[in-house]
């Protein structure tokens, strides 16, 4: 297997301070930065992104993004996921941090693998509490957009057009599944 450069780099070893090197440790497959001194091997895995599919009234809630990347597109509300909290805690979490809504959530609805920037984006069905929402500190602004009034052109993410093209899919049925599936760099070759 050939190494892919992340675009991460690590120079230093966590637990004791001296540089690691990038080998590949017995026993494993893969690059790893490993200590010259500790032989501490530092594994590095995807992030875990967690948000939720928010509806109030038909409507779907959507974010305007007050941080990079993608500064003023729309987004569900999502981030990422941290420790000692299961994906449903950080689902709701982050709608309420980014949407300051509370939410009663329904179910996994997709998720989607990311390789070529080591992510997981996982979205739950949520219905909106109470229909209160606002602009958290990582919005500029909140909406309920009907279906038909989704701002496409200013979607923020992949992840977020397809998980929005799949509920608005399963809306017209009202048949909620889970979805899998993926999204790859358009440069990436299949292995």
């Amino acid at each position: 297997m050939i190494y892919q450069y992340t675009g991460k780099t690590m120079k230093y070893c966590s637990i004791c301070g001296n540089p690691v090197e990038q080998r590949i440790p017995e026993g494993d497959n893969r690059h790893r930065y490993v200590c010259v001194s500790c032989e501490t091997i530092h594994y590095q895995n995807p992030n875990i992104v967690a948000g939720t599919v928010t509806v109030w009234e038909g409507q779907i809630l959507l974010c305007r993004r007050a941080i990079e990347p993608r500064y003023g597109y729309w987004t569900l509300p999502a981030g990422f996921m941290e420790n000692e909290e299961t994906t449903m805690e950080a689902a709701a979490r982050e709608t309420r941090e980014e949407a300051l809504a509370e939410v009663d959530i329904q179910g996994l609805y997709s998720m989607i693998d990311v390789p070529h920037i080591n992510q997981v984006h996982l979205f739950y069905r949520a219905q909106l509490l109470d229909g209160r929402f606002g602009a958290g500190e990582e919005s500029l602004e909140t909406q309920l957009f009907h279906p038909s009034r989704i701002p496409w052109s200013e979607i923020s993410f992949p992840t977020v057009r397809k998980t929005l093209e799949l509920f608005l899919s399963d809306m017209k049925t009202q048949q909620f599944g889970v979805h899998v599936t993926d999204i790859r760099h358009p440069m990436a070759k299949n292995n």
